[in-house]
């Protein structure tokens, strides 16, 4: 898109340019709109969970914002010849559920006939136009807290390959299912630096997105990544999604690993998530307070730092 002609607006607040998780688009002094679209094909067997999975993936986008959803539009690839629409109508509700919770209102939408199904939103919320948070402010001194565990892509292609049973992928899919509303309420009340969702490009790629839109350096303390548990196995039988391997190829391009983070942990750190949690640089003295008001609604972990120069790097 950089190399497409675009409408220059000074009330555009965020755009593709710092490869943000969502645009921004100042409709009045004190109110601005917050745009995203996301949708993919299906991870999980079952049409519903499918459905909540990538509405809360959507949402996602605006809760990295700081901003509050409003409404929806469905976005639908569907095999009608192949499929009964019965599927369909499950994987609409969960959708419908999931935007429920979000207090968003779907509008509305659009289908076309494929022979794979998609599904996924056009969301849309809004926040403030000067209390908004992107990638591109973390600071050096910052510390990264994470929430919600990584390795969905490794356990979505273990059940997929027969490697595990629905049982062990179901923590997965209360992950996946979870909005990062409350995590979202909360660092817009401590205050934060930059805030990403980790979602398709893994923790490395979204990692690497804030430390060069903030010009800085992201270090990562591998030993605090928090995992689902058996990924690391899992990888090592080969449980590494297409997707996945692409995003350890680039990764290493600008990430350095310390000898001692072992070959699975890495594949890990670049494991393509779906609707993960959001990855948050907040001011040292913010910190504590940050991680025990997160604690209080979900996972909280602290996995790093920022610190002065560009990349990734992980001890």
């Amino acid at each position: 898109m950089r190399h497409l002609p675009t409408l220059q607006s000074d009330n555009v607040l965020v755009d593709f340019g710092t490869n943000d998780d969502a645009g921004i688009y100042r409709v009045s002094d004190d109110l601005a709109i917050v745009q995203t679209v996301d949708f993919f094909t299906p991870i999980v067997d079952d049409p519903y969970d499918f459905g909540r999975i990538a509405a809360a993936n959507s949402f996602s986008d605006l809760y990295a914002m700081g901003a509050t959803p409003i409404s929806a539009l469905n976005i639908v690839a569907f095999p009608s010849d192949t499929l009964p629409l019965e599927v369909l109508q499950r994987i609409l509700q969960g959708g419908a559920e999931v935007a429920k919770q979000a207090g968003a209102s779907i509008l509305g939408g659009h289908s076309i006939k494929d022979p794979e199904p998609k599904y996924g939103m056009a969301a849309t919320g809004t926040v403030h136009p000067g209390a908004f948070v992107t990638n591109a402010n973390a600071r050096p001194g910052d510390i990264l807290l994470l929430t919600k565990q990584l390795g969905t892509g490794v356990l979505a292609t273990a059940l997929k390959g027969g490697m595990i049973d629905a049982a062990a992928m179901q923590p997965a899919i209360d992950s996946m299912i979870t909005l990062n509303a409350a995590a979202s309420k909360v660092m817009m009340h401590v205050g934060v630096h930059a805030c990403t969702d980790i979602t398709g490009y893994g923790l490395l790629g979204h990692a690497h997105e804030t430390a060069r839109a903030s010009s800085v350096r992201v270090m990562i303390e591998s030993a605090d990544i928090p995992l689902f548990e058996g990924v690391r196995e899992l990888i090592g039988k080969g449980a590494i999604a297409g997707g996945t391997q692409e995003n350890v190829d680039l990764h290493a391009g600008f990430t350095e690993f310390s000898p001692s983070v072992p070959p699975d942990l890495r594949v890990a750190l670049s494991d393509a998530q779906t609707s993960g949690g959001l990855l948050i640089a907040v001011a040292p003295e913010k910190a504590d307070a940050l991680q025990r008001e997160l604690s209080a609604c979900g996972p909280a972990a602290r996995i790093g730092s920022i610190t002065v120069g560009t990349g990734v790097e992980v001890a």
